[in-house]
């Protein structure tokens, strides 16, 4: 591909709504001819249980969701539930007629599928990109996105290692995902309700089989940092993009600021389904 300017933001730490909130608002203001393609990324603090747009707020355990001070926030974007903590969060967000997000789902997913295949052979880990279901395709039989992986998103040995999900709008595209780089990716079957503490057990040590992260895969620990600037030079190579550093537009501040109080932060959001 041509060469292409495109934004990268980074952005610090934040709560749930207002990760959900600004993805958003730079959406928006991507639609309204307002900004750059941007490739955002994240982190989150405390770390929040994130669910599908169409997953049901049933699959929440709250009550050990807040003995362990963790927060819960629904996306915009479809598939299951995430546990956002040690890791770093991507959103890549532009035109829905732009060359690398154009077309559908699939067809979209499959580009950037190279880029972060690309990002994740410079930290060193053997990866492929899953053929699997779409991510519209999987049903709410498992409420934990990294126990199935869809189709391309990234593995090692058969375990998943990014998840990810889109959302489609008119004049803009929305796909974030999650990159895990340590820690136990069981804690989140401490925020999911389940029939008995037997089906609890038996669903962490499945996820154990079928998910991995940055420093199981290596055998060591990488940084924050170091996952982010590898984020970067892959999609400039793999993708023809040139970034210029950036910061969120006064518009986007602000929208964000109101769809943490009307949406993210509203139980009428979070609790729709």
């Amino acid at each position: 591909m041509t060469s292409d300017r495109w934004r990268v933001l980074y952005t610090p730490a934040a709560c749930g709504a207002w990760n959900m909130a600004l993805d958003e608002a730079i959406l928006e203001a991507i639609g309204r001819g307002e900004a750059r393609p941007t490739l955002r990324l994240y982190a989150w603090e405390p770390p929040c249980l994130s669910l599908g747009i169409a997953q049901p707020w049933a699959d929440v355990d709250l009550a050990r969701l807040r003995q362990h001070g963790w927060e819960v926030v629904r996306r915009i974007t479809g598939g299951r539930a995430l546990l956002h903590t040690d890791e770093l969060t991507y959103a890549v967000i532009g035109p829905a007629e732009h060359p690398i997000l154009a077309g559908g789902v699939l067809e979209s997913y499959h580009r950037l599928a190279q880029a972060l295949l690309r990002a994740v052979s410079i930290l060193g880990i053997p990866v492929e990109a899953k053929q699997g279901l779409a991510p519209d395709e999987q049903t709410h039989q498992n409420p934990i996105c990294f126990e199935t992986p869809s189709t391309y998103e990234i593995t090692v040995h058969g375990k998943k290692l990014i998840g990810s999900a889109q959302a489609r709008r008119r004049k803009g595209v929305l796909q974030h995902g999650s990159l895990p780089l340590t820690g136990d990716l069981t804690r989140i079957t401490q925020a999911l309700t389940f029939p008995d503490e037997r089906a609890r057990r038996e669903a962490a040590a499945r996820l154990l089989e079928r998910a991995t992260t940055v420093e199981s895969a290596l055998g060591r620990p990488i940084s924050w940092e170091t996952a982010a600037h590898a984020m970067v030079q892959a999609f400039e190579a793999e993708l023809g993009i040139r970034f210029e550093r950036g910061e969120p537009s006064p518009f986007e501040l602000a929208r964000a600021e109101e769809l943490v109080r009307a949406k993210y932060d509203h139980l009428s959001w979070t609790e729709r389904v």
